[in-house]
Formats: structure tokens, sequence, C-alpha cells
């Protein structure tokens, strides 16, 4: 049986190998992957879909605004302005789980693009 600990370190043996911006594409890719299975299950597996979507772009947000974040500031505004509109759907009585869906897909693709 594995435990944390091994996932730690195999996550940590495989990251070397592999860019920064491959894993945040797998984060997202995840969090989609979770958003598509909720969109048609029950109301416990929406819910918890949902929530680890927000976290995922609050996430993004606090890091976009680190000072240390070298990426261009229209950049930066733009992502952060994808970022409150996916929340605030979030935050909707009834999110719309496709336009979650296709945001989360789209940042995916801009990831997998080498710069």
């Amino acid at each position: 049986m594995l435990t944390a600990s091994d996932a730690i370190q195999a996550y940590r043996a495989v990251s070397k190998y592999r860019s920064q911006r491959d894993q945040e594409a797998d984060v997202f890719r995840h969090a989609t992957a979770a958003l598509k299975a909720a969109r048609n299950g029950g109301p416990i597996q929406q819910i918890r879909a949902l929530a680890d979507n927000r976290r995922l772009w609050l996430m993004v947000g606090d890091l976009l605004r680190n000072p240390a974040n070298s990426l261009p500031d229209p950049l930066k505004a733009s992502i952060l302005s994808v970022g409150l509109t996916v929340v605030k759907e979030i935050e909707k009585e009834i999110p719309d789980f496709d336009f979650l869906i296709s945001i989360n897909e789209n940042i995916t693709a801009g990831l997998a693009v080498r710069p």
C-alpha cells in the first residue's frame, strides 16, 4: 500500500523530468476531468469538483499577484480576469459546467504550447 510519503517521493522524482508548464497543465487536466465527471453526477460530486476548481483558480490568482511572478503584466491581467469570471460562475446557483470545462481546456492548451 502506498503512503503519502511514497506519493510525494514519486512526484519529486518525476517532476525533475517534466517542465513546470507540463505540471501546471496536468493540474488543469485533473480539475477538468473532475468537472466532466461531475457535470452529470450527484450533488456531492458536483460540489467537490466546483470547490476544487475554485481553489485552483484562487491559487492561480495568488500566484499571478506575487511580485516575483515574471509573466508580462498584460498576460497576468488577462488570466486574472478569466479567473475572476470562473470564480463568479462557480458561485452561481447553477454553474455552467460546460463553460468551466471550456475555460480549463483552453488554459491547458495554452500551457501545452511551447514558448
